[in-house]
């Protein structure tokens, strides 16, 4: 059995297609970890959806902040500018697929391995970052879902306090664990600077390059940079999956096993003068 952790989708099936046939992936014992962002921007959201469901047991994925995105679109939110979920949301199985991905976690843990969409703030221990998810899925999973995603959003508070509570304690778990890129030394979230590590504002860093990170211990898989760079960071035990498949990139599996990186080229989304990060 072998475990393939894989980047953000965003909507991109034929990619994940091609890269299943590389890796020789076998649906009655390999699973698949997916970094988030499962849908959005690309043209293929609600056949990724089925597809991923299908596998049942066999995947395994963490909510992004795209994913969150379409959620909240279900429940009367406003469309992006550059949203392509309308096929998803008129879906005759809509209902089914939305349910499942209400139930994803934030955060899943395997022999050592973390795996989530963003970041974590450098203050929270792994046991931190453990109940801090378990917080928000209860809400997501619970009745009053509908209410808590019409107020996650918005970029403060931007510094954890244990003393947080109610809907700023919510948005600020959201906000680390989907949006999270750069932070300063202090652990303050900066939700706005998208580039690659060398070109944010003085004083901020990526948020795994944090001297004294609580969690620096664990290997923590994530998604959601695209213009992050490189893929391993071995100083900090972090690996960043998401290599812009969507942007016409590419779309990348690390083998947890053999710690092997299989990627495919995805020409068929590169348009000429676009391309960028996602939000």
């Amino acid at each position: 059995m072998s475990h393939y952790a894989i980047g953000d989708l965003q909507g991109c099936l034929a990619p994940l297609q091609r890269l299943l046939d590389r890796l020789k992936f076998d649906a009655t014992s390999d699973q698949l970890w997916f970094a988030g962002d499962l849908v959005n921007r690309g043209p293929d959201s609600l056949r990724v959806l089925r597809y991923i469901r299908g596998l049942g047991a066999q995947a395994v994925c963490v909510l992004g902040n795209h994913d969150l995105h379409l959620l909240a679109r279900a429940c009367g939110g406003r469309p992006g500018r550059r949203d392509t979920l309308d096929e998803l949301l008129a879906a005759p199985d809509r209902q089914e697929l939305l349910d499942w991905l209400r139930h994803r976690p934030l955060l899943h843990e395997h022999e050592g391995w973390l795996l989530l969409h963003a970041g974590l703030p450098p203050q929270w221990s792994v046991g931190q970052a453990r109940r801090a998810a378990r917080q928000v899925e209860e809400l997501l999973q619970g009745p009053d879902h509908a209410r808590f995603l019409s107020s996650m959003y918005g970029d403060e508070p931007n510094l954890w306090r244990p003393g947080l509570r109610g809907r700023q304690r919510s948005r600020f778990i959201v906000n680390a664990f989907t949006r999270l890129r750069y932070c300063d030394a202090d652990g303050r979230m900066d939700l706005r600077h998208k580039g690659a590590p060398g070109s944010q504002p003085d004083g901020l860093m990526p948020w795994f390059a944090v001297p004294g990170r609580a969690s620096r211990k664990a290997e923590i898989l994530f998604g959601h940079w695209s213009t992050l760079g490189q893929v391993h960071w071995p100083e900090h035990r972090v690996w960043g999956l998401d290599t812009g498949a969507v942007w016409g990139g590419r779309l990348t599996a690390l083998c947890l096993e053999t710690r092997q990186l299989t990627q495919v080229d995805c020409p068929e989304y590169r348009r000429p003068g676009e391309g960028g990060e996602a939000d």
